[in-house]
């Protein structure tokens, strides 16, 4: 079993910047990739940002490209989104997730993909 803790949520003004953190525990993988989704209330959930472990590719939505970035810490087993410029519309609940293998990029934007889940930390853009 993988155990997965996001932390690092919170409430920041427009243009501001947070990181979040997702900490995987438990069972390892030879390969996986982490991904990043969020979900706004009254909306699905929708893929941020995710990282192949194989080749530490990194892949993002056409709407955070530019802003978020996505990154990997092994020595820690930690995975982190670094959200600049944020904006109103940002506002959701973010998600970490692992998804099993070397997966082809389509795969790791669908969260039907994804094996293991995290529970969610709160990121709200107000002024």
């Amino acid at each position: 079993q993988v155990h997965l803790a996001e932390s690092g949520g919170g409430l920041v003004q427009p243009g501001g910047s947070l990181r979040l953190s997702c900490a995987a525990s438990g069972r390892t993988f030879s390969n996986y990739a982490m991904g990043w989704f969020r979900q706004a209330p009254g909306k699905e959930r929708e893929f941020v940002a995710a990282i192949r472990l194989s080749d530490r590719n990194t892949f993002y939505a056409t709407f955070v490209k530019g802003r978020f970035t996505i990154s990997r810490d092994n020595t820690k087993n930690t995975q982190y989104l670094q959200m600049n410029s944020l904006k109103p519309e940002d506002t959701a609940l973010y998600y970490c997730a692992l998804l099993e293998g070397s997966p082809i990029a389509s795969s790791m934007r669908d969260d039907s993909r994804y094996d293991y889940w995290g529970q969610g930390t709160q990121v709200t853009v107000s002024s």
